[in-house]
Order: structure tokens, then sequence, then C-alpha cells
């Protein structure tokens, strides 16, 4: 199928972003990693009021970077013996973790699962907020001001992208699971934070991202598709740089939380799903990361497909994780 408003197939198998990279991006990750192995995460375990005859399921609480208290949903099997797999799943933007039912496929096989309620969206996670300027709505651009003003440690998603890793890490500190068969995987936002999981967390064996969000944000405004999920883009321009004076200075604090960058510190075994039909996260900007992973990975293409549903692709990652 040609890509009327991307590009060819050919072209996007080498493609590798447009959004600019900070000078100091390694350093910036570097320094947030510092920080995060300075936390104490004050981990909490807390019933939940639903459990299965071959699950216990538990409120997982635990505090992130800022003091913000972190939600996620924790699901282990009963009577397990000995060390066994786990898998971190995220979710899609503005929602929340998957319902408890969704989440007991891979808890039959004998994995601890755990679902993140990212800060602020649809879950129980605290937003502890502390930024200069627009709160309205648009987590890509909270703390954007404070970054263009050199504080891009404010921005909302390095926050995120942190918790996603410290959820990580506490899933494989726990005795029973092996901390060298963990997985992640998460669907459009959930698909980018799997990439920036296994990017902070390089011990996740096998991540399965689906149609990544927050990848290449200066080639959605290029196909003029800042609508949907990445509209805030555009409705920042209009209220604060209607001239766009600005403009590569807001893309280039943009790339610090540019999935694609982090990519490259990868090293789990990668399967990405991509519908080439879609113009909520173009296929483009999804190949920008995919392209820039030299870890064993393989791709799953729908080409008349955008961001929905994928025939197969749940079965597909539920198969491929089940070999940690």
């Amino acid at each position: 199928m040609p890509l009327t408003f991307d590009m060819p197939r050919e072209k996007l198998a080498t493609y590798t972003g447009t959004n600019p990279r900070p000078a100091d991006f390694d350093e910036y990750w570097d320094a947030a990693l510092a920080e995060l192995d300075s936390l104490d995460p004050k981990v909490e375990l807390e019933p939940a009021d639903f459990q299965t005859p071959f699950a216990e399921c538990f409120h997982l609480w635990f505090q992130g970077t800022g003091g913000a208290r972190v939600h996620a949903k924790l699901l282990r099997p009963r009577n397990a013996s000995g060390q066994h797999p786990g898998v971190v799943h995220f979710h899609g933007y503005s929602g929340r973790s998957a319902d408890w039912s969704e989440l007991l496929g891979h808890v039959a096989l004998g994995f601890t699962v755990a679902a993140l309620d990212c800060r602020g969206q649809g879950g129980l996670s605290e937003d502890v907020g502390g930024v200069t300027g627009w709160t309205l709505r648009g987590h890509i651009v909270r703390g954007l001001d404070d970054g263009l003003a050199q504080a891009p440690e404010k921005l909302y998603y390095r926050h995120v992208y942190l918790d996603t890793a410290l959820l990580a890490r506490i899933v494989m500190g726990m005795d029973e699971v092996d901390e060298n068969r963990v997985g992640a995987t998460g669907g459009s936002q959930g698909g980018g934070l799997t990439l920036a999981c296994a990017a902070l967390e390089p011990r996740i064996k096998l991540a399965a991202p689906t149609f990544p969000f927050l990848t290449d944000y200066r080639r959605v405004w290029d196909l003029d598709l800042a609508k949907n999920a990445y509209a805030e883009l555009q409705e920042w321009f209009r209220r604060f740089d209607p001239l766009h004076e600005r403009e590569d200075e807001v893309f280039t604090t943009l790339g610090y939380i540019d999935v694609q960058h982090l990519a490259p510190r990868i090293r789990a075994e990668i399967l990405m799903g991509v519908g080439l039909g879609d113009q909520v996260c173009p296929p483009s900007t999804q190949f920008a990361a995919y392209n820039k992973i030299t870890s064993e990975k393989s791709l799953r293409m729908y080409p008349d497909y955008g961001h929905e549903g994928l025939p197969g692709n749940g079965d597909a990652i539920y198969t491929f994780l089940s070999q940690l």
C-alpha cells in the first residue's frame, strides 16, 4: 500500500529521525539514573479487592522522583515455587492501567505482572507538578517552559520514564522474580514507555511495544499531524510562540524526552507492531526509534491499519513474552 502521508517502505527502513538530539543528552539521562539510584522507593503492598484462585493481587505504591506517590497493579501467582519471570505493562496516553482481569494471562503461566498508572492520568498515581507555565492540558509540554529556561529536568516525561525503570527495578528485586527474565509491553504511550523502560533498565530481556508514541516530535510537526495525541504541540505554539521564533529551541528541548534518542541504549530483544496507516503516531516516527535499536529486533507491519487494534498482535506479544 503506498503511503500518501508519510514515507515509502524502503525509506522507512533507513529513516533515523528529524527531531534534534540535545548535545548533553547522555549526561542528562546519566544524571537522571543517578538520581534514581539515590531514591528509597518506600514500596508498599496493599491487597486488592480483586482476587482469583491462582493469582494474588495488590495495589503497589512507591515513591518516585519529586516525591510523587506512584501506583501500579501487581499480580503474582499463588503458591509459586522458586523464581519466575515478570512482565511490566504500560498504558496509552491519558488512560490507566488495564483491569485486573486483563492482566491475568501471564500470571496463569506463573509470572509476576505489574501495570503502571502514569502520573496525573487516568489511574491513581500522583502528579506533584511544580513547573512553570502551562498545565491546563498536555504532558508532552509539561515543564517545557522550565526546559527552555535550561531546567529540562522538570519535563513531565523525564519523571514518567524514570517511573517505568523504577517499577521494573522493584519487580526485579522481588525474591520470587528472576531479575534476568523480565519483559515489558504496551501500546501507543505504552509503546513509547516500553522502549524508554528497556533503555533505562538494560536488564529488561524482552520488550514488545506497539505503535510507540513520544518519538520524533519534529517529524510529527513536519507532517502537519500535531493533532490527536500530539495536538498540544500546536496549542503550545499558538499560545506561547505564535511566530515560531523559538521553534528550534523547543524541539531541541523536547529531544530530551524523545524515545528515539534513548533507543540505542536498549539491550532487550524487541518485537514491535506498526500500522502503516497510522496518522496518530506516524510510521516514520516509530521507525526513527526502531532503526536506532541495535539489539535483536523484529517487526509486525500492518499495511492497511492505523492507530487501532492490530489483528493477532496481542497473541504474538503474549507468545513472545511467554519465552521469558
